[in-house]
């Protein structure tokens, strides 16, 4: 694996030259729209790197955008992979792999999930402070390379109480609704049914989604520092549950993503 990890971040570097962003940032579905405040420098289609998986969603780019936000330098995944497109663990997670092998130092993801807290509704934006993984496999398995980090990472604080801090004072200084809670990550790629949402919610989740935890452990296995939002588009909250499509989803991202935004400009301004 670390040779084709190379291999990619070798060919990237020949696309952008002496450009070297300090910040990773995964776009979840619908929620492309950060890259219009990006001042980009290069773009890279997914498809021309090699042993770089290609999206196959609809909302997904699928493009690797290098520029500036806010005046820090950044590197920006328009379009993430899912276990549920048939790539295994390890490929869901490479392009995390490249980004440390390009240098990054902090990894910025988000996701569009359901709601299962009561009180959630859609449109809202939940930071994530912890997760729990019901996928069925793990990035990890398999034989561990010491390059890449530990056999067995700590995971006693998989996303960033700094960065969670800051969040939370920058949400207050704003005077908008910043939720804080767990995210449960399952492999879809059907929408859940009323008694999974309420089997979350019962296990300690406040919203479901696809994503998002396979890419935080590979990110702390090897030492980066992550922080992730959940921009809420549907509700498994008993009595509020209603027929979901992916479209739907894309919609409500589309309009939340504003906050989701401003946060990541304000914790990348703060930490780089």
């Amino acid at each position: 694996m670390l040779q084709s990890i190379i291999e990619a971040a070798d060919f990237i570097r020949s696309q952008t030259g002496d450009f070297k962003a300090e910040a990773g940032i995964i776009l979840g579905t619908g929620l492309g729209g950060l890259v219009r405040e990006i001042e980009i420098n290069h773009t890279i289609s997914y498809e021309d790197i090699p042993h770089f998986p290609v999206s196959t969603v609809e909302g997904h780019s699928g493009k690797l955008i290098f520029g500036l936000l806010g005046g820090k330098r950044v590197m920006v995944m328009q379009g993430r992979f899912h276990y549920y497109e048939g790539y295994t663990m390890q490929q869901v997670v490479f392009p995390v792999r490249v980004m440390k092998q390009l240098g990054i130092r902090f990894l910025f993801v988000s996701n569009a999930s359901g709601g299962v807290n009561p009180n959630y509704e859609i449109g809202d934006v939940m930071m994530l402070t912890d997760h729990i993984n019901l996928l069925p496999s793990n990035p990890l398995i398999g034989k561990n390379d010491p390059e890449l980090g530990p056999r067995f990472p700590d995971m006693s604080e998989p996303y960033d109480r700094k960065m969670i801090h800051h969040a939370r004072e920058f949400a207050l200084y704003e005077d908008f609704k910043l939720h804080e809670g767990v995210y449960v990550s399952v492999s879809g790629p059907c929408f859940e049914t009323p008694a999974e949402y309420k089997y979350m919610r019962i296990i300690g989740g406040d919203a479901v989604g696809m994503s998002t935890v396979p890419e935080v452990i590979c990110a702390r296995h090897m030492g980066l520092p992550c922080f992730a939002v959940s921009v809420i588009t549907d509700l498994g909250v008993e009595g509020k549950i209603q027929e979901v499509t992916h479209q739907d989803v894309i919609a409500a991202a589309s309009k939340a993503e504003v906050k989701m935004t401003a946060i990541f400009r304000h914790l990348i301004a703060k930490h780089l």
